[in-house]
């Protein structure tokens, strides 16, 4: 079931996620572990490079786990069969008490201080870990669609899956200095 993880709301926007500075910003919180679970090929040496330069920021603030599927894991040609196998390959990495976020073209649009909110509001939730899930070429299967807590999107833009990981390992960056009041976010 997914749940809406912020109560943020904008008098101006039907967005419950814009215009709002995020209410943890300063705050102590809840650092769960983070693991990021990607499903594509390999990865290009500068896009690894830039991967385990965030790790090593984030690990100031959380532990992180950067886990890499195999896109079409039984070679399958058949687009649902490929999108099945990888599915079953996530739900696998998937624990009961994890708090999943799910990256999805069509998920919930989100600024960077609802990003920070998300992960502060995560240690809230009785979790033990936050897991955010990136599908492969074809979108993620049903049962991680089903399991999933909450859906958002970094861009209106459909990203590559390697950039999406980029992307995201920076807000995760951004989301945490937001939330110790560094000076990083503007």
């Amino acid at each position: 079931m997914a749940v809406c993880l912020c109560a943020v709301t904008s008098r101006t926007s039907s967005n419950p996620f814009q215009g709002e500075k995020c209410k943890y910003a300063g705050q102590s919180v809840r650092a769960l572990p983070i693991r990021i679970l990607s499903v594509g090929k390999k990865r290009s040496p500068g896009v690894q490079l830039m991967v385990d330069e965030y790790v090593q920021k984030l690990k100031y603030y959380c532990s992180v786990e950067d886990v890499q599927i195999r896109s079409n894991p039984r070679n399958a040609r058949d687009m649902r069969a490929q999108v099945d196998d990888e599915d079953k390959a996530v739900m696998n990495l998937v624990r009961s008490d994890d708090w999943v976020v799910m990256l999805d073209e069509r998920g919930q649009d989100i600024g960077s201080e609802q990003m920070a909110e998300l992960v502060a509001d995560a240690g809230h939730t009785g979790a033990s870990r936050l897991s955010f899930c990136i599908g492969g070429p074809y979108g993620h299967g049903r049962k991680l669609r089903e399991r999933a807590n909450l859906s958002i999107k970094l861009s209106s833009l459909v990203l590559n899956h390697q950039i999406a990981l980029l992307v995201l390992m920076e807000q995760l960056y951004r989301s945490w200095t937001i939330l110790r009041g560094q000076n990083y976010h503007h």
